[in-house]
């Protein structure tokens, strides 16, 4: 991605999350990139395709940091581990993002479904580790489906607890209380 793009998607992340998409004017990011009209429009053709590159650019960047994350461990429950490191730290690093993604989930427009068909992939990502750990006899009996979507709604707890304690946020702290209440879960022993 060159220079000009990256800050449009930047500069676009940040104003969707702070004002939302429909509250936020192709006139709004061009003016605060710094860029005519016809530059933007030489990198994306609409609003639309600004957001939709957003949020496809989020989800391989979550999906990617799991697969080389996962890929490093043969125990699933340490999978599962991995997978909310990371989504921890993406929410931490990421926040806009995840702001975007989540207050564009629901609702009828593509861009809502697109958004919804890419959380559903997310999750079916997880699901598959959770079920293959099931298997293998290291995690409990259980629905792998709503499994993966406890974990998965672990990234929205997390995006909650970050914008009410923004002085205090410690990822450390955080992973600890997973680490108590959901792997033990998991593990059901």
């Amino acid at each position: 991605m060159n220079k000009t793009k990256r800050k449009i998607f930047e500069t676009s992340m940040k104003l969707f999350a702070e004002k939302g998409y429909d509250a936020t004017s192709i006139e709004e990011i061009t003016a605060t990139v710094g860029v005519a009209k016809g530059t933007l429009y030489y990198h994306f053709s609409s609003k639309e395709e600004i957001f939709n590159f957003l949020i496809e650019e989020g989800i391989k960047l979550l999906q990617n940091s799991i697969y080389i994350k996962t890929s490093k461990y043969t125990n699933y429950i340490d999978k599962i581990k991995a997978i909310v490191l990371i989504e921890i730290k993406i929410v931490q690093k990421y926040e806009n993002l995840i702001t975007i993604l989540l207050s564009q989930f629901y609702g009828k427009e593509s861009r809502n479904q697109k958004c919804q068909m890419h959380v559903y992939e997310y999750i079916e990502q997880i699901e598959q580790i959770v079920r293959e750990g099931i298997n293998k006899g290291e995690i409990k009996q259980g629905e792998p489906k709503a499994m993966a979507s406890e974990i998965y709604g672990l990234i929205c707890s997390t995006l909650v607890y970050k914008l009410r304690n923004q002085d205090t946020f410690d990822v450390t702290n955080i992973y600890k209380e997973f680490e108590k209440t959901v792997i033990e879960g998991l593990k059901g022993k």
